[in-house]
């Protein structure tokens, strides 16, 4: 991917100025991705987390969320960044619904830095971004998945792999379903193209989203990837839900 030289992107932020993925207002001061007064209402996860899945933990004395004391997971273990608050919902509705592919950039640069070491004690050798299906993505236009992948893939050049892994089922959104019908919802819906068993076999991959909650959307494509010969998978996402009493 050619990058924009620095006049490119000066003329790009006149014609089509950034939108704060806080307020969604123009970013100000104008270049900026984030409006200055805004950055300090995204807070990071803080306090005690998951060893797995990195969900915010009520009791400090515990290792596993309950999702993780019950269930075997196909990846290794992530991170999601911010807790999943009406801010961050508000503002990956409209990255993934609104239009505003810029706030996957702004995600994806943030994920880089918040995570870098993370990602580098993992050993990550390659980004694949949950894939949408096909008729999903032709209708929204991108897969904000992706654009946070590439995001972290050129802060930290890492390769970003989008044609290995598809989704073949048309699933029903998870946010619809319980956790019993997500994981139902999500049998079978990823498959590893013939072409790209080569590319993943044997790699540390990190699986990049929007949102964790049940885990089982990543499951089925970690499952997937672990199938095809992956070593290790891992994940980021933006948003992680918190810890659901058992």
């Amino acid at each position: 991917m050619r990058k924009r030289s620095k006049t490119g992107e000066t003329l790009l932020n006149i014609l089509y100025p950034r939108r704060c993925p806080v307020c969604h207002d123009i970013a100000a001061p104008r270049g900026q991705r984030i409006c200055t007064k805004c950055r300090e209402k995204l807070v990071p996860v803080q306090g005690p987390r998951c060893c797995i899945c990195s969900k915010p933990l009520e009791d400090p004395q515990e290792e596993y969320c309950g999702d993780c004391r019950r269930i075997s997971h196909h990846f290794k273990k992530g991170i999601g960044i911010f807790p999943y608050n009406p801010i961050i919902q508000n503002s990956l509705y409209q990255l993934k619904y609104g239009q505003r592919q810029e706030y996957g950039v702004f995600y994806g640069e943030f994920a880089a830095l918040y995570a870098q070491k993370e990602i580098a004690q993992w050993k990550i050798e390659m980004l694949i971004p949950v894939p949408l299906h096909r008729r999903r993505q032709e209708k929204r236009g991108y897969n904000q998945a992706e654009i946070i992948a590439r995001s972290i893939g050129d802060k930290l050049d890492i390769p970003v792999n989008i044609r290995s892994l598809y989704r073949r089922k048309n699933t029903k959104p998870q946010k619809e379903l319980n956790p019993s019908e997500r994981k139902n919802n999500m049998k079978d819906a990823f498959c590893i193209r013939k072409s790209g068993t080569e590319s993943v076999n044997g790699k540390n991959i990190l699986l990049t989203d929007d949102i964790y909650t049940t885990g089982a959307t990543l499951d089925a494509a970690a499952q997937c990837l672990r199938n095809a010969g992956a070593k290790e998978v891992y994940f980021l996402t933006i948003a992680v839900g918190r810890d659901r009493p058992v």
